[in-house]
């Protein structure tokens, strides 16, 4: 099977290792605006050829969209209209109800499978993909009702060759758990690091003290915007219902520790512990 990725970055350069790896790729295209990815990928034999987005297309199977969600939303449409009704598009997009109403009214909406790999790091670039990212770790595939048979089914295979249990979910439902479990928490790093890095100003031996623990919570810090922007910008809605709730439960802790309430503050803490046996089954 010939496969397009729009994308080489770190999903698109770890799918394309992976699928290469299990033999589901026999040849792989690379589409990016930045030639440098395209080069490094080339040089890592991530992908066979450097293409530009016309070609691509039209000589694949099958065409993935590993690119920043707003990008996706834009560039989709003009995808469809260059595929065949033998070919399939997926996306693998952080958000999803947007992407999928900016097709609905497309005649080739059918042959798009909407997919999002619940995995991700800090870093970017195809030198950060790893072949083995995804082993493990939930697929998601939304609306698959609005995706024609054979296009769903080759989705599903080629989350199963990445190791990934699948996972059907409404699009709307998607975005509002992606955003308590993944959107918040990197708006929160994004916080903690910017009020570390303005109290850094004033005493230079923080991150001399800084622990592994403190450099676990701020990691996402190190996200790139032109990925994340997007995202925000995309899932406002549900952003912002969670981070209200954020906020509110940090007035709590602020509460608890301005009145001296330990035993409140405690409770919060004890509350919070209860994750434990949620993320450790």
């Amino acid at each position: 099977m010939k496969i397009s990725i729009i994308g080489i970055g770190l999903i698109g350069g770890s799918i394309a290792l992976k699928l290469k790896e299990k033999g589901i790729a026999s040849f792989i295209y690379g589409i990016d605006n930045n030639n440098t990815h395209l080069d490094e990928a080339l040089n890592l034999k991530i992908i066979d050829a450097k293409v530009d987005l016309e070609y691509g297309i039209i000589n694949s199977d099958l065409i993935i969209m590993a690119i920043p969600v707003d990008s996706t939303r834009n560039l989709l449409p003009t995808v469809l209209d260059l595929i065949s009704e033998n070919q399939t598009v997926m996306d693998a997009g952080s958000t999803k109800s947007g992407i999928i109403h900016s097709i609905k009214d497309h005649p080739k909406r059918p042959r798009f499978v909407a997919f999002h790999p619940m995995w991700g790091t800090e870093n970017s670039g195809p030198t950060s993909a790893i072949s083995n990212s995804f082993s493990g770790k939930a697929g998601v595939i939304c609306n698959k009702e609005e995706s024609a048979e054979d296009a769903l089914h080759l989705a599903e295979k080629i989350i199963e060759s990445l190791d990934m249990h699948l996972i059907y979910m409404n699009a709307d439902d998607h975005d509002i758990h992606t955003a308590y479990i993944s959107h918040i928490s990197h708006i929160t790093s994004y916080a903690l690091a910017n009020t570390v890095l303005e109290k850094e100003r004033e005493e230079d031996t923080i991150f001399q003290l800084a622990s592994s623990g403190f450099s676990s919570t701020v990691r996402l810090a190190k996200s790139h915007p032109e990925m994340w922007v997007p995202i925000f910008k995309q899932n406002k809605e549900n952003v912002l219902d969670v981070l209200n709730e954020h906020i509110s439960q940090l007035r709590k802790f602020k509460s608890a520790l301005e009145k001296e309430n330990y035993e409140y503050l405690e409770e919060l803490i004890l509350n919070a512990n209860k994750i434990r046996g949620i993320l450790d089954k």
